[in-house]
């Protein structure tokens, strides 16, 4: 199906190969994009192939529909925009979920976690507190959430509510929602918001967001104010001090307003893990919490960071309160 490409998909190492028009090929192997020699046929190649897959995935691909986002099997999202959105010529993404690649232990032996931090995370998950996790494209985010979402109790029943399913805990009873684009006939969409609302009549005892990015914010808040312990999420943010602006712009789009936004989000969510990308690194770097600032206003208090090399900083009496919070001992 992906013709000259998939020798890349195949490739364990691989996480993404874009392919720029009739301009060349780029993969990443964890490194940043690295440019490959791969004939495509030229713009008319790419273009094909991009429609081929479009199709494969049951999506339209062309002038009057100029981009498609869909997955595909084995595991692969694609992404591609043709002309006239795209006037250099068709570009392509793809991206491969690579399911169960790394839990918790695997993590730390790699350096990804801050030392001593297995203990802490295994206690934000034992503890049932809800928690954010924020990040850049690419920076891990959906990694580590599903490294903690396997140390959830088996008793315990996850339901996931991703746009692709990207999320692949290690747990026996998951219950996966994914949601639907609209057909050619702009009907049939189903949303996260939607996806969100039925998780809550499942009986779930943890609700998992792969991505909020739109109204779903809404009822995830509303989920989390009302008893639904224990869920989580990941957020797009270049730090954890841009997490408050971020959840007002997603709130704001579903109808919140800002004084809404910080009065549910400080009560639902009681840390948030933020995760940054330096070249091939992946790395947890900050432990925060969410709290309501005197103004009214939702800011982000660090409890401990770190920057990959130095010894973890730990920030009180944040780190502390949060540390009673999750049942830890004492420092010391």
């Amino acid at each position: 199906m992906l013709g000259p490409l998939q020798a890349f998909v195949d490739d364990p190492a691989v996480t993404d190969v874009l392919v720029n028009g009739a301009d060349g090929v780029w993969i990443d192997r964890g490194g940043g994009p690295e440019r490959v020699r791969v004939d495509l046929g030229g713009e008319t190649g790419v273009r094909a192939l991009a429609v081929r897959l479009a199709a494969a995935a049951g999506r339209r691909l062309d002038e009057s529909r100029p981009w498609v986002d869909a997955r595909l099997p084995a595991g692969v999202r694609m992404h591609a925009v043709v002309p006239p959105v795209a006037p250099a010529g068709t570009h392509l993404s793809l991206r491969m979920l690579r399911p169960g690649r790394l839990d918790l232990a695997a993590l730390d032996a790699a350096g990804s976690l801050p030392p001593g931090w297995v203990d802490v995370l295994r206690a934000l998950i034992s503890s049932r507190a809800a928690f954010l996790v924020s990040g850049g494209t690419g920076a891990g985010k959906t990694t580590l959430l599903a490294a903690l979402l396997s140390l959830v109790s088996a008793r315990e029943r996850l339901v996931l509510v991703e746009d692709v399913g990207e999320l692949h805990p290690v747990h026996p009873h998951v219950v996966r929602l994914e949601a639907r684009h609209a057909n050619v006939e702009g009907r049939g969409e189903v949303t996260l918001a939607d996806l969100t609302r039925q998780a809550l009549r499942m009986r779930p005892d943890r609700i998992v967001v792969g991505e909020c990015r739109g109204s779903e914010v809404r009822d995830l808040l509303a989920a989390l104010n009302t008893g639904h312990a224990g869920g989580c999420a990941t957020l797009h943010a270049n730090t954890a001090a841009d997490v408050p602006a971020r959840l007002e712009a997603l709130g704001g789009a579903a109808g919140l307003d800002p004084v809404a936004v910080a009065a549910q989000a400080a009560a639902a969510f009681e840390a948030v893990l933020h995760v940054r990308r330096d070249g091939s690194r992946r790395r947890l770097t900050e432990l925060a919490v969410l709290r309501r600032a005197v103004d009214g206003s939702l800011a982000v208090e660090a409890a401990a960071s770190w920057n990959g090399g130095d010894p973890v900083r730990h920030h009180e009496p944040v780190w502390s309160a949060l540390r009673r919070r999750l049942g830890l001992p004492p420092v010391g």
